[in-house]
């Protein structure tokens, strides 16, 4: 098992960051590369799993090891696939989903690609009351309240993003912006539009 790898981002493309770490370049697939932009050039460490099939053997790579961990946790749940499971993680972080299945709020857990109410259900049969432990009480109890406003979050960043292809931008330079555009305490898909457009307008 490969634990991690730590060495010189090379590369980012939509799906992966390249690290060469004693003249071996690894493709390492991520929920969002583009959290190793700054990164990029650069000495760092990315914590992986080393996932085994019988016709394929992929590195998937994360920033920390709560990711990591929900990573391995999802890919438990009958149902859930690696390109499930990472969906998933790009679109949510540690928090909001413990306490999403701390609730059973199935309304939230099918909003990700590919989740239906049958995976859905699975998951919270499966994870409920085995990750609580990975975040704090009043982290779960935080999430929880506000509720309303991450979904309406991930719906007006979700117009965003169609905003910006509608208007000729790249997939590529799009990823490259959502996490400046998650960190906006705003769920007015207006704001994080424009927001979009002056990060893309700061790049070329």
């Amino acid at each position: 098992m490969i634990a991690y790898v730590k060495g010189k981002i090379t590369g980012i493309t939509e799906e992966a960051v390249l690290v060469e770490a004693h003249g071996v370049g690894y493709e390492i697939i991520c929920p969002n590369p583009f959290q190793f932009q700054m990164e990029e050039g650069k000495e760092a460490l990315v914590h992986t799993y080393h996932y085994v099939r019988e016709d394929a053997q992929t590195l998937f790579g994360f920033k920390n090891t709560e990711d990591k961990f929900l990573f391995q946790k999802l890919l438990g749940v009958s149902g859930i696939g690696p390109k499930n499971a990472l969906q998933i993680l790009a679109g949510v972080n540690v928090e909001e989903f413990v306490a999403a299945i701390e609730r059973e709020d199935d309304k939230f857990l099918t909003s990700f690609q590919g989740v239906g109410k049958k995976t859905a259900r699975q998951m919270v049969l499966d994870l409920k009351g085995k990750l609580v432990y990975m975040v704090s009480l009043t982290a779960i109890e935080a999430s929880a309240g506000t509720e309303s406003n991450t979904s309406k979050k991930r719906l007006a960043l979700a117009d965003a993003e169609d905003a910006m292809r509608a208007l000729g931008y790249q997939e590529r330079e799009i990823k490259a912006i959502l996490p400046q555009l998650k960190k906006e305490d705003s769920d007015s898909a207006d704001h994080l539009i424009k927001k979009g457009l002056a990060l893309l307008s700061q790049k070329k």
